[in-house]
């Protein structure tokens, strides 16, 4: 007599399942590992770059808005996180855009002109001229 319940389908629960999570972990550590490796490839690469001032213009500036919703408890919580983006154009023609915080965005519009200071895909400053 079969030990399992329902025939075949019991053993291969058993001897799969354990599998099938272990294949799941493993891409889910591996993908966390290959984020956080290029994260501080940038971040080296960002450190060795120079830090350059140049002549720029705001062109456009864009935000965007993450929604994240979930349960705990029984309780539904819902939040949202804002990532801010400034377009530059440079004297060659060059647009460069670039990831800024809330502040800064809030700081420029749209044509303003100055003196752009970055590092690598790090945004430093932007410091306006007077008009």
């Amino acid at each position: 007599m079969d030990s399992f319940p329902f025939g075949g389908f019991s053993s291969f629960m058993f001897l799969n399942v354990p599998i099938i999570i272990a294949i799941v972990f493993v891409i889910v550590i591996g993908t966390f590992m290959v984020r956080a490796i290029q994260g501080a490839k940038q971040w080296r690469k960002n450190n060795q770059s120079p830090v350059l001032s140049i002549a720029a213009v705001v062109i456009t500036k864009r935000s965007d808005v993450h929604h994240h919703s979930g349960t705990s408890n029984g309780i539904s919580n819902n939040s949202s996180s804002i990532t801010y983006y400034i377009t530059f154009e440079v004297e060659s023609g060059d647009r460069i855009e670039f990831k800024v915080g809330g502040k800064d965005y809030g700081m420029f519009v749209e044509q303003d002109s100055g003196i752009l200071t970055f590092q690598g895909t790090r945004f430093l400053d932007f410091e306006r001229k007077n008009i």
